[in-house]
């Protein structure tokens, strides 16, 4: 490709019909696309992976911080006397935060860049994390308020840490790197229930809700570190920004990349409702992640509860089944890492949701019974974990990768909105059930479980319809920029 001055880019005379306007639009979109792919050609550089650690590192402190409430609120709710909406309030405020973080935070990696949003809303999130370690006894609304913060920075992030990841991967490794990375996460969920069933008696809820604090340093390291989206800033007209950050990402210089030809600048950043002129791609979305999360998310943040009030054990007892079900989700991210190569994103989404149905449902018909002296409940927990948990590694990119580039973030906050609201549905169902006016208690936790896991069911199978009903497969395929 012969060097071209940016300014010379994308200019089309006024004369020109419309047709041959559209025809040098979409060359434009071709020679973007030639020259990604030729600097995809390169060998996978340091900067790549040290990039990579530091997203999983950051995405993995989400996590852990996220599942830690759990816990928290289960040692919190009886010493401060709390009933079960207050309690849900404390679960689900995170989750509130999520909603308005992921809408807010997709927008706006979509106007000023992936990494920006990454480093800054870790900040965001951690700062929240640490606050709640300072507040006074019985302060539950204060200790919501900060949750929120925390949910609005974490999942501000990552509307931004998927896209990039997909974006900056070279096609050929695209669909095992950006399920793999996901993978480590789940260290996150095993981290919380560790240091809860470990520490928490040790050094109490405030000193295990400080450990929040600890993506500062990876949020730093990440706006010192990191690229910026070569594809992202091609998407934006920015040509002579996407050269830069190929070389610095490829570790030449810059003057040895020849400047691309890309299509002309966006004048106006895009709006939210862009998304939804393609109903059948946002329904998609929606769908699926209110109903994926749903599930997951009111096993997870219920179950410490649940377990450890339906074998009569405390909190941090509790926490201990719950390493397993960390691990069983961590080999179930291998497994969905993995899974998509052979059959692709889609078919394996389907295995996953089936199966995160099945499930439940066993849940539902035999949490009381007991095998070998174990909790039926709690196998199923573990067990479960590979697929609803699991098959999030194939979930989080297969929404980027259908969407062009210039709709990544925004289409990738939609689909962490939706999976704000299954953080509230999750916990809020069982409190409806069990009603919310009561003080958390054995009995009202137990009659709670049937009727609440079947929910969790009918939400899995909506998602799984929705992945049936829409047959692209984007495995293996280069991605749209514009």
């Amino acid at each position: 490709m012969a060097d071209v001055s940016l300014d010379a880019q994308g200019a089309v005379q006024g004369s020109i019909s419309g047709g041959i306007r559209q025809a040098a639009h979409d060359r434009a979109k071709a020679d973007a696309q030639d020259w990604i792919s030729g600097i995809e050609q390169s060998n996978l550089t340091p900067r790549y992976y040290l990039t990579i650690a530091l997203l999983v590192l950051q995405e993995m402190f989400e996590f852990y911080d996220f599942f830690l409430v759990g816990y928290l609120v289960s040692v919190l709710a009886p010493g401060w006397h709390l009933t079960y909406g207050q309690s849900a309030v404390m679960l689900l405020s995170s989750g509130v935060g999520a909603i308005a973080g992921s809408l807010a935070g997709g927008l706006l990696a979509d106007r000023v860049g992936r990494k920006k949003m990454i480093w800054g809303g870790g900040l965001i999130f951690s700062l929240g994390a640490a606050g709640c370690a300072l507040i006074p006894d019985g302060a539950w609304i204060l200790f919501s308020i900060l949750r929120f913060v925390v949910g609005f920075g974490s999942i501000a992030a990552v509307t931004a840490q998927n896209p990039l990841v997909v974006e900056m991967t070279p096609t050929r490794y695209r669909t095992f790197v950006s399920s793999m990375m996901v993978a480590p996460v789940a260290l996150g969920t095993m981290f919380a229930a560790m240091i809860s069933a470990s520490l928490l008696p040790v050094i109490g809820w405030r000193g295990v809700a400080a450990t929040g604090a600890m993506p500062i340093v990876t949020s730093l390291l990440f706006a010192l570190i990191a690229p910026e989206s070569v594809r992202w800033l091609l998407s934006r007209g920015r040509n002579a920004d996407a050269r830069r950050e190929a070389a610095k990402l490829l570790g030449v210089a810059e003057a040895s990349i020849t400047l691309p030809n890309a299509v002309a600048p966006i004048r106006k950043p895009g709006s939210l409702s862009e998304l939804f002129q393609d109903q059948q791609r946002f329904w998609w979305v929606v769908v699926i992640w209110t109903g994926i999360s749903t599930g997951t998310y009111g096993v997870i943040l219920w179950g410490p509860t649940i377990l450890s009030q339906l074998l009569k054990i405390t909190a941090h007892e509790a926490a201990h089944y719950f390493v397993y079900a960390s691990v069983a989700s961590i080999i179930g991210r291998v497994l969905f890492s993995v899974l998509p190569l052979y059959i692709g994103r889609r078919r394996a989404a389907l295995v996953g949701t089936f199966l995160s149905v099945l499930v439940m449902l066993a849940i539902f018909a035999f949490y009381r019974e007991f095998i070998a002296g174990w909790s039926v409940f709690a196998l199923l927990v573990i067990f479960g974990a590979a697929f609803y948990s699991g098959s999030f590694s194939n979930m989080s990119p297969y929404v980027v990768e259908v969407f062009p580039v210039s709709l990544g973030a925004r289409a990738f906050g939609l689909a962490q909105a939706a999976n704000g609201v299954g953080k509230i549905l999750g916990p809020v169902c069982l409190a409806l059930i069990a009603g919310s006016n009561d003080v958390v208690s054995p009995k009202a936790t137990a009659d709670a479980i049937a009727p609440a896991f079947l929910f969790l069911a009918a939400c899995e199978f909506a998602a799984l319809i929705a992945i049936f009903a829409y047959r692209r497969e984007p495995h293996g395929k280069p991605m749209e920029i514009g």
